[in-house]
């Protein structure tokens, strides 16, 4: 197998600046978003969030379909270490897995919710822990994650946890704490690039950490620079991607031809998702050119990889 066959790239609705609850963000025509996808040439994408494509599998499918687009996930993200939330996570994941489970989607994509408290350290989070959770509440953590995984494999689907800016899951030692709580189940990882970069960590790193748990990868760029501002001026997460700390892949400071070289030598083999998360509205930024320039330049990488035959 080639490398352009072992990496296949999807897009996602974050993309075009579509947040995580309904707003203006949520009138643009998911149609004419999903025309722009494979056109530029993706063969896959996620949900986004529930709500904003069609939630009737049917409609969905059709659309889908006649564009030879692959469904792959739906990103969840819940309050994890709330003991309160426990039986509301469940029944969202439960929504929200059988609509993947009815088209065939492969992952359901976990994380812990975005909070105040954290957006206001986001890139920023103490080493040390004393930012984070208490010992009860990585139990509890564990607990909902465990949970989880069993509704998932209810719906067939596999779950993968996504470390993620502005939760109590944002660096590599939370990360490695949330593995070792949830030791006890079969979830994998969602390795997104840019926020493990915001979150103070090495992509390609992580990759080698987790790569007998690796079954999904997010694509975004960072520019440093924009990085090292926000930290300084201790701006929230948003601050930062109003700034625009995300880029189109290649027009950051990410090694991705290290990091794909890492991903082929570890053997992932499966999907990436390329996100450039945006502000809506942005005049500056064009989602559909910003996505055809990133799978261009990832298309290269992989190209360059695979005529010096780099082998797992």
């Amino acid at each position: 197998m080639n490398l352009n066959e072992r990496f296949k790239f999807a897009s996602a609705p974050d993309s075009w600046g579509v947040l995580d609850y309904p707003g203006p963000s949520w009138n643009q025509s998911y149609e004419k978003m999903l025309d722009e996808m494979v056109e530029a040439g993706y063969t896959g994408t996620e949900l986004g969030p529930y709500g904003f494509f069609p939630t009737d599998p049917a409609v969905l499918k059709e659309q889908l379909g006649r564009r030879n687009l692959k469904l792959l996930a739906s990103f969840v993200p819940v309050p994890l270490g709330d003991a309160a939330s426990t039986k509301a996570v469940v029944e969202q994941i439960r929504k929200v897995g059988e609509l993947l489970a009815k088209l065939g989607a492969p992952f359901l994509v976990l994380a812990d919710a975005q909070s105040a408290e954290r957006d206001r350290l986001s890139g920023r989070v103490p080493s040390d822990g004393s930012a984070g959770w208490t010992a009860e509440q990585w139990k509890q953590a564990g607990k909902v994650v465990a949970d989880a995984a069993r509704v998932a494999s209810d719906y067939g689907l596999d779950l993968v946890f996504h470390p993620h800016v502005a939760t109590y899951v944002e660096t590599p030692e939370e990360c490695e704490r949330l593995f070792d709580a949830t030791s006890h189940t079969n979830i994998g990882l969602c390795l997104d690039t840019g926020h493990c970069v915001y979150g103070g960590g090495s992509a390609a790193r992580e990759a080698t950490k987790y790569k007998d748990k690796l079954r999904l990868v997010h694509i975004k760029d960072c520019n440093a620079t924009v990085l090292d501002e926000a930290r300084r001026e201790k701006w929230t997460f948003e601050q930062a991607i109003e700034h625009k700390v995300f880029t189109v892949i290649g027009e950051g400071d990410i090694d991705f031809p290290d990091f794909f070289h890492t991903l082929a030598r570890n053997g992932y083999s499966g999907w990436c998702v390329v996100e450039q998360d945006v502000k809506f509205g942005d005049t500056t930024i064009r989602p559909a050119e910003s996505v055809t320039a990133s799978l261009k330049y990832l298309r290269s990488v992989v190209g360059t990889l695979d005529s010096e035959k780099v082998t797992a």
